[in-house]
């Protein structure tokens, strides 16, 4: 019974992915949802109060994939900087995975505004991400491999850079190699607070 219940769970996560990937989030209804999934709207209320509630649980999916990811760089690297060139060098499939649900992900937002609760499940996953590159920092500074900055204010200036390179890959996919881009990017960005060992 429960593996049922799990197999009609997924299948509505994976309609509504295609249903707001063809038709937007605003146009896309729990009745185009289930019909794609082939449930019953009894079905689909039985997994979730609402429509917002199944794009929120794609977000945290598609954060956690990413987030897992960055973790994995950061444990198998030999230094924070490095780490992060690591992470730098997962561009492109990060790319690839913002430019499927960018647009989505900024219409959804605009429902945000209005709505706090949304927002703020919105914004919890960014502050997660603050939190992770805040206690790299911290690291990379007791590591000695960075010098002492204030780890949020660079960890915001990190995201900064990423977010930033992120929307540019997404609105003009053809304006560079983003990938190499953000490499370089992150290059001189580090080249201003690594600290190089001596005798090197």
């Amino acid at each position: 019974m429960r593996g049922r219940s799990e197999e009609t769970r997924e299948r509505i996560l994976a309609a509504a992915e295609e249903c707001f990937a063809r038709y937007g989030y605003e146009a896309t209804g729990v009745a185009e949802i289930c019909e794609r999934a082939g449930v019953s709207k009894g079905a689909f209320f039985h997994h979730f109060p609402t429509k917002q509630a199944v794009f929120l649980e794609l977000l945290e999916r598609w954060l956690a994939t990413l987030e897992g990811q960055l973790e994995k760089s950061r444990l198998s690297a030999p230094s924070v900087p490095e780490a992060l060139l690591q992470m730098a060098d997962m561009a492109l499939q990060v790319i690839e995975m913002a430019r499927e649900r960018f647009f989505i992900f900024l219409e959804f937002l605009n429902q945000a505004v209005r709505d706090p609760r949304v927002w703020e499940a919105i914004i919890t996953p960014y502050r997660r991400f603050r939190k992770f590159f805040t206690r790299m920092v911290e690291a990379g500074i007791a590591e000695g491999t960075l010098q002492p900055v204030e780890p949020e204010a660079f960890a915001n200036a990190l995201l900064s850079l990423a977010l930033g390179l992120l929307v540019q890959a997404v609105m003009d996919p053809d304006g560079a190699d983003w990938s190499a881009t953000l490499h370089q990017s992150l290059q001189m960005f580090l080249g201003g607070v690594q600290r190089v060992p001596e005798g090197r």
